[in-house]
């Protein structure tokens, strides 16, 4: 009876492994490619362990914080989700002092090393938006203390620094081979660039196309924005076509970053998306423009496509953003760029299937995600095998 109950046990096993591995409860090999903001100014979010839940039956694994809530880091614990994690613009007096930076990376990074993933400190962001030259001074030195703090720890190979920039650092963006950072600011960017390059990090914009069109919507074609078929522009300098906006404008930070003497710098997008509704003033703020946008922008993540100037690199994007925030101010667009609402049911559909626990969601129907009935089946198989063995064994 012990060799056939060894038996049973192991043929119990392969049987349970396997339909974890098709529930989707094992970590995936490769997620989607594509990075979500998780912010968090509101009052009516799910718990974080709701929200790690979904996140991995969504197949998303790179998530970008704007604080480094511990809560939410100990929430993915042992996950493969990779976290990028912000310190805000009033932190950045304080970490000009290697003392203070290297306690605030003892206090928020080194508990977690090991068991969450933590992969980029963002040190500020859109500091050059604020014309605040006093902020703008202490960027570049608070860079510097994080990574040495990081050194010192000896973390500077799991975790990188940088910082997000706004699109307005620019003072040309059209043609993309004539972008050009701002002149006030070259004093600021040229010894950014260096930092950059000296540490291998990448430069972080945030890239609204939505703005330009909210701007301008009688002189920008929505096809052009939405990623939907158009035309597109050519540049005059290099003949290469654009079909969307956001493409150009990527490639337009590069040019910037090339006249400044560096092609060693890679760009990538540290927020983009497109809000489901706003003010009356807000054009194209609507719920079928913001599936538009971020469906087709999904599908150019799924191919690895790089932008018209750099063919070869896919490009790198966190979308903004996970959930609709009640809480935040501004104009209503601002409370209105999730993806999800807080009760986890999508605000559209572009594809993604995922579910909070004790609330299964599909984006594509009302039909329980393929995924969780797997899963519920793999229990109830557990259940039906042990009770047979129990039966065997009496």
């Amino acid at each position: 009876m012990m060799g056939n109950s060894s038996k049973s046990d192991s043929s119990i096993c392969k049987l349970i492994l396997l339909l974890f591995t098709l529930s989707g409860t094992v970590a995936p090999t490769g997620g989607l490619g594509l990075g979500i903001n998780y912010g968090q100014i509101a009052n009516n979010l799910p718990s974080h362990s709701q929200v790690a839940a979904l996140l991995q039956s969504l197949n998303i694994s790179r998530v970008k914080l704007y604080d480094a809530d511990p809560n939410v880091l100990s929430a993915f614990a042992g996950s493969y989700v990779e976290f990028t994690i912000g310190l805000g613009n009033e932190y950045l007096e304080n970490m000009t002092d290697q003392s203070k930076a290297k306690n605030w990376i003892q206090q928020h990074v080194q508990p977690f090393v090991g068991r969450t993933k933590i992969t980029c400190i963002v040190v500020g962001n859109e500091v050059f938006n604020a014309n605040d030259t006093r902020l703008m001074g202490y960027l570049l030195p608070a860079m510097q203390s994080v990574y040495m703090s990081l050194w010192s720890l000896g973390l500077q190979k799991q975790v990188t620094v940088s910082t997000a920039h706004s699109l307005n650092i620019l003072a040309s963006s059209y043609p993309p081979s004539s972008g050009a950072f701002r002149p006030d600011l070259g004093s600021y960017i040229q010894p950014l660039l260096n930092f950059h390059s000296q540490i291998d990090a990448p430069f972080l914009i945030n890239a609204y196309p939505f703005f330009a069109y909210k701007g301008s919507p009688g002189d920008v074609s929505l096809e052009y924005v939405l990623f939907e078929p158009n035309q597109g522009l050519t540049d005059p300098n290099t003949n290469l076509n654009y079909d969307n906006m956001l493409y150009a404008q990527i490639d337009a930070v590069y040019s910037a970053i090339k006249a400044m003497g560096h092609t060693d710098i890679e760009v990538r997008i540290s927020e983009t998306g497109w809000p489901s509704k706003g003010d009356s003033d807000e054009a194209g703020a609507t719920p079928q423009n913001a599936a538009l946008y971020n469906g087709n922008l999904l599908k150019r993540i799924e191919q690895r496509q790089g932008t018209p100037a750099r063919p070869t690199v896919p490009i790198d994007i966190h979308v903004f953003a996970l959930f609709n925030e009640n809480l935040k101010p501004g104009p209503m667009s601002e409370r209105n760029y999730g993806l999800y609402y807080p009760n986890g049911s999508p605000v559209y559909s572009i594809g993604l299937q995922g579910y909070l626990p004790e609330l299964i969601i599909s984006s594509k129907s009302n039909k329980r995600a393929p995924s969780v009935i797997l899963l519920m089946l793999s229990v109830a198989c557990l259940l039906l095998c042990l009770s047979f063995k129990n039966i065997l064994t009496v």
